[in-house]
C-alpha cells in the first residue's frame, strides 16, 4: 500500500495501529465540518511572513535593492531599525477588525503563513523574532469572530522553494539537500501542533510545508513525501500514540498533478488529511497571455479533478488578478511578464489599469474579475473549499479580497452570483 524508506518511530507505531484497525475506526472530529460544508476563506498573506509585493513601502523604505526578502531585510539594515519596522507592521498589517471584517463578508476560514524564523533562528541566521505572539493573537480573535484557523508553515530552513515568500529568495531550494533542514522543520511541526492540540476547535488544521518544490524532481519528492509521512505522525499524534488529536494535516501538492497523489494517506488507514492546490494562470507566458475567456475556461477545467481526488481538496492560494502586473510579484525589482519587462517574456500589453489602486480599473475589467472571481469559486466549491491569496495589499487591489469587496467585484455574501452558468 505504502512504500518509503523511513519511517519515524510514532509513525510506524500509527501505521501498526491502522493497519491492524484500530484507530481507523475512530474518525477525527475535525472543528469544521470538511466534506459537507464548503471552505470559504481568505489568506493573511504578507502579515507575519514578509512578500515584498504585498508590502513593497516597507522594502522601499530601506533604500537598499539588495533586501528582497525577510532573510535580507534582517541582514542589511541596522537591526534594530528592522526589528521597530517590522513590530510596528506587525501591529498594524493585520488587527482585530480585520477578523472581524473577513466574518462579516461570510467567510470561514483564515490561512495565516508563519515562517519557521519564528520558532527556531540558529546558525547566523539574520531574521528577527517575533512572530509567535501575533500568531497566538490571531487565534483569539478568530475565536471571537467564529472563524477557523489554518496554520501554514510557509518558510522551511534553506528554503523549501527557492521564493522569496518562503523567507529566503534563492536560484534553487535547499531545504531537501541537508537533512538537518528536514530534521529542524519536523521539530517546528511538533511544537505547533503541540501549541494549538487543545484548541483544535479554533485552529482546525495546520499545513506542516507550504509549496515544496516538486518540479525540481525526484530527490524533492522524495523527501516531501517522507516530511508527510512525518507530518501525519506529528499532527495527528501529538499527546502520543494513544490519542489521536482533531487536527487536520493540510499537505500540499508539491505541483504535482492531484492524480501523482492518489492513494495517499486515504482513509481507512489514514484520518483527517487534506490536500492543498494553489492554481494561479500568471506565472508562465503561456498564463498571461490568455484572453479573458480562456483564464475563465481554464479555471472551469479544474472542477473535475477536485470533485474526483480522494481526499479533502482545498484550493488553498488563488487569485482574480489575471496578470503578473502587481509590481515586485515575481521578485522586488524583477518585471512582469505581461508588459514584457520580465527578462525573457514577450509583452502582451500595457500593464495599466491592471493592478494598483482599483481608482484605475475600468468598468468592464471589474467586471471580468467579478466573473473569473465567480468561475473560480463555482469551480473549487466542487472539490472542499477555496481561501483567496490575499486579503490585503498596499497597492495591488487586483490580488485583494478586501479592495475587492469595497470595489464591488467580490460580493459581501460568498454564495451570491451573479454569472452563476460563467462555467456552463
Amino acid at each position: 500500500m505504502l512504500s518509503f524508506k523511513r519511517v519515524s518511530a510514532l509513525s510506524l507505531l500509527v501505521l501498526t495501529v491502522f493497519t491492524r484497525g484500530g484507530l481507523a475506526d475512530d474518525p477525527i472530529s475535525p472543528g469544521f465540518p470538511y466534506g459537507s460544508q464548503k471552505v470559504r476563506g481568505v489568506n493573511l498573506g504578507g502579515w507575519l511572513v514578509l512578500e515584498p509585493w504585498i508590502t513593497p513601502s516597507l522594502f522601499d523604505g530601506t533604500g537598499n535593492p539588495n533586501i528582497i526578502d525577510e532573510f535580507t531585510f534582517g541582514q542589511f539594515q541596522d537591526r534594530g531599525t528592522a526589528t521597530s519596522k517590522l513590530q510596528n507592521h506587525w501591529n498594524t498589517w493585520i488587527t482585530e477588525s480585520d477578523f472581524s471584517q473577513i466574518a462579516a463578508a461570510g467567510l470561514n476560514h483564515v490561512r495565516i503563513p508563519i515562517g519557521f524564523w519564528a520558532f527556531d533562528v540558529s546558525g547566523g541566521e539574520p531574521y528577527i523574532q517575533g512572530q509567535l505572539p501575533f500568531l497566538q493573537n490571531a487565534v483569539g480573535w478568530a475565536r471571537n469572530h467564529g472563524l477557523k484557523v489554518i496554520v501554514d508553515l510557509h518558510g522551511a530552513p534553506g528554503s523549501q522553494n527557492g521564493f522569496d515568500n518562503s523567507g529566503q529568495k534563492l536560484p534553487s531550494p535547499q531545504w531537501h539537500l541537508n537533512q538537518r533542514n528536514v530534521d529542524r522543520t519536523n521539530a517546528i511541526i511538533k511544537q505547533l501542533a503541540s501549541m494549538f492540540a487543545d484548541q483544535s476547535d479554533v485552529v482546525t488544521t495546520i499545513a506542516p510545508l507550504n509549496e515544496p518544490a516538486g518540479f525540481v524532481g525526484g530527490s524533492m519528492l522524495d523527501v516531501v513525501r517522507q516530511f508527510w509521512f512525518d507530518s501525519y505522525g506529528n499532527i495527528r499524534f501529538p499527546f502520543g500514540s494513544s490519542r489521536q488529536s482533531n487536527t487536520l494535516v493540510l499537505l500540499h501538492d508539491a505541483f504535482q498533478p492531484l492524480s501523482f497523489w492518489s492513494g495517499f494517506q486515504t482513509p481507512p488507514g489514514w484520518q483527517g488529511v487534506a490536500m492543498d492546490t494553489h492554481i494561479y494562470q500568471m506565472f508562465s507566458q503561456d498564463e498571461v497571455s490568455r484572453s479573458n475567456q480562456q483564464h475563465i475556461q481554464a479555471a472551469c477545467a479544474h472542477g473535475s479533478d477536485l470533485s474526483s481526488f480522494d481526499l479533502w481538496t482545498i484550493v488553498g492560494e488563488w487569485t482574480p488578478a489575471n496578470t503578473d502586473c502587481a509590481r515586485y510579484l515575481n521578485g522586488r525589482g524583477i518585471g512582469a511578464r505581461y508588459d514584457g519587462s520580465f527578462a525573457g517574456s514577450s509583452r502582451v500589453g500595457s500593464c495599466s489599469g491592471f493592478t494598483g489602486k482599483s481608482s484605475g480599473f475600468s468598468s468592464s475589467y471589474k467586471t471580468f474579475l467579478r466573473q473569473y472571481w465567480e468561475a473560480q469559486t463555482i469551480t473549487y466549491e466542487k472539490g472542499a473549499g477555496w481561501i483567496q491569496w490575499t486579503w490585503k495589499a498596499e497597492e495591488a487591489d487586483d490580488w485583494s479580497y478586501q479592495a475587492g469587496l469595497a470595489g464591488g467585484w467580490i460580493p459581501q455574501n460568498p454564495t451570491n452570483r451573479q454569472f452563476p452558468n460563467i462555467c456552463g
